[in-house]
């Protein structure tokens, strides 16, 4: 990294070029450049490349439930028990084989979606210009910028024509910044010159450019400071791969203390142990299933000592096979091929609608996501401006409405209304006790002050349609004429083609709705005699047009004067006006109307847009352009004051960069959810907070917070910054808002939320997003986004759609259901078999030793051939019709659920007892009791009843599993009404049919009972059962008890709310909610018992006899709030627990 005195923003280029010997005037030599080159790495970002398959083959082999599952088939292969050990042999290859091709093609992909790109820079060396690639340049290099280039690595700006780069990708500022040469940088919000680097965030930095960003207008010249990973972007690039120790690991004894190194150490030992086991590292369900895998293990090994020590530890083969078949009972060998097979298909579901999972834990992950931290130019956003309203003296106001593409003029409407009269700011009214509030009697609620305080003059204008007229006219040619940007309808490839810089494309594109575009006007006889391109001093630009002979259109093209078109920020064109308006509205620019004019100004900035003035003047004759060799720049400057002065204010344009039309209801599926949403941008703080209203991120209205949640819910980086982690931590509710956002800003809102417990997201497209895409817990990067943050991120929008997000997380959400349906499913089926099996050791032969009701190969062919395709079914069950509206997952108990885990032993224990009671009424009342002698190990003619017992036994158990699949597609719900809104009678078969891979898995397995028992051979050899006749009626009998015990379980859960999942906490206010839900909420809400609440009102009630009223609701309804809940949200939940206790 090359050195500077100071960071070279701070230095004037001179002292930046002396640093670094080069000449601004010639370049580097040769010689400087072979030196340099030989020094510095190549300016190249190293991003990351593609997983080697070997690290994503190991990953899958370690896998906690693989190595249990090795070790019983090592166990298999010792006893010489081939044919079992095969069997799991083909289990452990299936299960390592669909993980491997899943990451590997994910991995595929992204190296598609990467495509880096070479482009090249023009340097000056030795006096000459010349191209190179970009992996050549140098710390020293000259660099020539134009329009269009992207900037090759971090520069320092000596040259400025008008030059604007867009620096979205690295700082999230939506609007191209102009670029300065000067070093006399202010500290934002004060009047002092920056002193250090860290005074001013890169974003304010305007006489540097930075790599990687592009070039959208102008043209510039520039020192190379950084190349490659030291450049900005480089470093952002780099803390996304650095791997943080954590706390406590370290092993210095001078700073810790003598006893530091061995606890470091056993830390550390933990740590890899752990992670080598699955224990520790990855998302909260495979920590879950490796201790899952672990303790089964544990247990298989307890139980195989029980085995040992009923047979009085006779190490015989005949009771090893029995300690084994306990052992694989209890393990759900399918569980893992079962869970990434249902990946894989929720994978495929989800590349069919736009995103990309390179990691397929992450689509599990999803479902315990509780917050998301989000960008938001160009994921809430469109990324693009456009124009939202105009306003033209007179208070004529016009809006854009649903605009669908921001190059497109043709969808939208635009209308027409009265903007009324800004009044001066008044003295801020006292603050409202709300304490006091919700002690008066009964109906003070926590209302806006706009409603509350309903003023007549408040009330909105009616929009009307647009009517052309000659001021709206005269501010369509300044504003299209005034303009460098083209838009132009491509006919090969139907859609609209813009060029330029985005605020004039978005006033160019206003222009063409009213079909006065830039074309048509000088298509019609308009013709520029001179340009005074836009200043980054001045804050404006200027054209001067020749009307079109005969022209009268418009009143201001009367008469053979040429016209001067101005437009600029509005205090810089202000102070240049003589008048405001045109015809009947117009009036002399006196200091009044001028503070009018900024007071709409500050509407429309406090809106979020971005505001600019528009104006014109006529000159005085035909304008007669000079020779550019004959002037001088002092005359140059005289000549534009001369031309900018005298004009007359045609209007306000207010652009912005709109958000996403689907953004707000995605915001309020999130809050339905249980799932916050924060913005964490680089935006301007007003910005960012007009648009955080506009999404429904924060409310219109902050005073329906509590005071504390207020102040802090829009924040400034700086001031998060200042802030210790104790002071974050103390904070009631973190901010929602984060303006002005820098990459470690991101990142300590990331560790804040994780110290909270949460579980969150991080969506972004932009470089400076890439180290919280990498630290978040599930990184959701966009596809148009840049290779930085796509090699952070964990998943991959396609689309750049916010609600492909919260689509991701719905089906994340459905998967995490399904995983729980299908994890209960197996093992339910493993309770009952250990169960059974437990129970068998009492069953002791003529030979003393004990006859197990099923064989190995029963319990394989049940847990592989029979369970594994109903548990494939199960993880295609749709999402329920309540996934978005449930609180997120818990993540310290995963899918292991109190519900999970007691229907779990519930359902078990029925399982085992139906069938043990079935091989005990054909063992002992049928045939006397008789267990016959080595039966364990082949058929002989004394194991008759023994084979008879064990395929009645195995069919009725295939047959309960297969049925508990169905039961289980509710966890509540009775199997004869999964659907609640049907009408039907008797919706059962519907029902059941409505997932056909499920209903087909149940009735095939169910068929293959027969082959399975009847195969001559297969059925004694293998299975060690026979073909049986009567005992069929015992198997189906035992089906109907088992259902009969399901549905009066879950009768039980329902008639009492036992295990029931907790409420939605939404606090005081849900994201995504405006004031046109309220009368959809009330009437969500009403009841009797809500009725005869409301009618209490009428009552002259003391408040505080109504205060022991609310109390006594809020008690016995056990409404569960977070934070300050105002009156009426307070009654809607109280009413909302009314209707579902009816």
């Amino acid at each position: 990294m090359a050195e500077f005195p100071k960071h070279p923003f701070l230095l004037t280029f001179e002292e930046t070029a002396q640093a670094l010997g080069t000449d601004i005037d010639k370049g580097l030599t040769s010689a400087q450049v072979s030196d340099l080159q030989a020094k510095f790495p190549p300016n190249e970002l190293d991003v990351g490349g593609t997983i080697p398959w070997y690290k994503i083959f190991a990953k899958q082999l370690f896998n906690a439930m693989i190595i249990v599952l090795v070790f019983a088939m090592g166990l298999s292969f010792g006893i010489s028990d081939y044919i079992e050990g095969g069997v799991l042999a083909f289990v452990i290859v299936l299960n390592v084989a669909i993980g491997f091709w899943q990451e590997y093609r994910a991995e595929k992909r992204m190296d598609a979606l990467r495509a880096l790109s070479s482009p090249s820079a023009m340097v000056l060396r030795d006096g000459k210009t010349q191209v190179i690639p970009n992996p050549e340049v140098v710390p020293g290099d000259i660099v020539l910028l134009k329009m269009g280039d992207t900037v090759p690595a971090d520069m320092r700006m000596f040259e400025a024509m008008n030059l604007a780069c867009e620096e979205g990708q690295l700082t999230g500022e939506s609007i191209p910044v102009e670029k300065i040469t000067d070093n006399n940088i202010i500290v934002p919000g004060t009047e002092k010159p920056a002193a250090s680097e860290d005074e001013v965030g890169i974003g304010d930095r305007v006489n540097m450019a930075y790599a990687t960003t592009v070039v959208r207008k102008g043209r510039g010249r520039g020192i190379v400071t950084y190349t490659g990973m030291s450049t900005e972007v480089g470093k952002i690039a780099a803390s996304t791969s650095k791997k943080k120790r954590k706390a406590g690991r370290s092993m210095n004894y001078k700073k810790y203390g003598k006893r530091q190194p061995v606890i470091g150490l056993s830390k550390r030992i933990y740590d890899a142990v752990g992670k080598f086991l699955g224990l520790t590292e990855g998302t909260p369900l495979q920590r879950k299933l490796s201790a899952l895998a672990y303790v089964l293990f544990g247990c298989a090994v307890a139980l195989a000592m029980v085995v040992f020590g009923v047979n009085r530890f006779n190490l015989e083969n005949e009771v090893i096979i029995y300690a084994t078949s306990l052992g694989i009972a209890i393990i759900p060998e399918s569980l893992v091929a079962v869970l990434t097979i249902t990946m894989v298909v929720a994978v495929t579901v989800m590349r069919k609608a736009n995103v990309v999972v390179r990691d397929l834990s992450a689509l599990e992950a999803l479902g315990g996501v509780t917050n998301i931290c989000s960008d938001k130019t160009g994921t809430l956003t469109e990324g693009a401006m456009i124009v939202r309203q105009t306003w033209i003296p007179g208070n004529h106001l016009y809006t854009v409405h649903d605009s669908q593409n921001p190059n497109d003029p043709s969808k939208g409407r635009v209308t027409y209304s009265q903007a009324k009269d800004e009044p001066a700011p008044e003295k801020e009214a006292p603050k409202r006790d709300y304490d006091q509030e919700r002690s008066a009697a009964g109906i003070t609620f926590d209302v806006p002050d706009e409603k509350l305080n309903f003023k007549k003059e408040k009330e909105p204008q009616p929009e009307l349609e647009v009517e052309m007229t000659d001021a709206l006219r005269a501010f369509l040619l300044s504003s299209a004429l005034c303009n460098l940007a083209t838009v132009r309808y491509d006919t090969e490839e139907e859609r609209w083609q813009t060029t330029g810089e985005p605020t004039e494309i978005a006033l160019q594109v206003f222009t063409h709705r009213f079909k006065s575009g830039k074309k048509t006007l000088e298509s019609a006889g308009w013709h520029q005699v001179a340009e005074f391109p836009f200043d980054s001093g001045i804050k404006r630009m200027s054209v001067i047009y020749d009307a079109p002979q005969g022209a009268t259109d418009c009143s201001i093209t009367e008469g053979s004067n040429s016209l001067v078109f101005t437009k600029g920020a509005v205090e810089r064109v202000l102070d240049l006006c003589d008048f405001v308006g045109i015809g009947d509205s117009r009036k002399p620019a006196t200091e009044e109307l001028k503070e009018s004019v900024l007071r709409q100004m500050n509407t429309l900035a406090s809106q979020g847009q971005r505001v600019l003035a528009i104006a014109y003047r006529p000159w005085d004759g035909r304008f007669t352009p000079k020779k550019q060799q004959t002037t001088s720049g002092s005359e140059d400057e005289a000549l534009r004051a001369q031309v900018e002065s005298g004009l007359t204010l045609l209007g306000l344009a207010g652009i912005y960069d709109p958000p996403r039309r689907e953004t707000k209801p995605s915001i309020r599926e999130c809050s339905n959810a249980g799932i916050k949403v924060h913005m964490l941008t680089g935006d301007h703080p007003e910005t960012a907070k007009a648009i955080a209203k506009e999404v429904g991120i924060i409310p219109k209205n902050l005073g329906v917070l509590p005071d504390q949640v207020a102040e802090s819910i829009v924040v400034k980086a700086t001031d998060f910054d200042k802030m210790s982690e104790n002071e974050i931590d103390a904070l009631e509710e973190l901010p929602l808002v984060i303006a002005r956002c820098a990459p470690d800003t991101k990142t300590r809102m990331i560790e804040a939320l994780r110290r909270r417990g949460a579980f969150m997201a991080m969506t972004g497209d932009g470089v400076n997003d890439a180290p919280s895409l990498s630290r978040a817990d599930v990184g959701i990067a966009m596809g148009s986004g840049s290779d930085v943050a796509k090699s952070a991120a964990k998943i991959v929008l396609t689309d750049d759609k916010f609600n492909s997000i919260v689509a991701a997380i719905r089906e994340g959400r459905r998967m995490f259901d399904n995983i729980q349906k299908f994890v209960l499913h197996l093992l339910t089926s493993n309770v009952g078999e250990v169960i059974l099996l437990i129970a068998g050791l009492g069953f002791v032969d003529d030979n003393g030793t004990s006859v197990f009701p099923i064989s190995p190969l029963q319990v394989i062919w049940i847990n592989m051939a029979t369970s594994s395709f109903p548990a494939f079914g199960l993880g295609r069950e749709p999402a329920a019709q309540d996934v978005m509206r449930k609180p997120p997952q818990d993540k310290r108990r995963g899918v292991f659920t109190n519900q999970i885990i007691v229907d779990m032993i519930v359902y078990g224990i029925i399982m085992g007892a139906c069938t043990m009671v079935t091989f005990c009424i054909i063992i002992y009342g049928a045939n006397g009791g008789e267990l016959g002698h080595s039966c364990n190990k082949e058929y002989n003619p004394t194991c008759d009843a023994v084979f008879r017992a064990r395929a009645a036994t195995f069919a009725e158990l295939t047959w309960l599993i297969l049925i508990s699949a169905w039961e289980f597609k509710s966890l509540r719900r009775s199997m004869f009404r999964l659907n609640p809104d049907s009408d039907s009678r008797f919706p059962f078969f519907k029902d059941i049919y409505e997932n056909r891979f499920l209903f087909w898995s149940v009735i095939v397995g169910g068929l293959s009972v027969f082959p399975v028992v009847y195969i001559p051979y297969l059925n004694t050899e293998f299975f060690k059962h026979k073909g049986i006749s009567w005992e069929w009626a015992l198997a189906v009998g035992f089906v109907f008890v088992f259902v009969a015990g399901v549905e009066a379980w879950k009768f039980v859960k329902r008639r009492y709310h036992l295990l029931e999942d907790l409420p939605v906490q939404r606090g005081a206010w849900g994201q995504g909610s405006g004031d046109e839900d309220a009368g959809h909420k009330f009437r969500r809400t009403m009841s009797m018992s809500s009725f005869k609440t409301w009618a209490s009102f009428s009552r002259k009630d003391t408040g505080e006899s109504m205060g022991r009223a609310s109390t006594k609701v809020g008690s016995a309804g056990g409404v569960v709030t977070q934070g300050a809940v105002g009156g009426a949200q307070g009654m809607a939940q109280a009413q909302q627990h009314d209707r579902e206790m009816v």
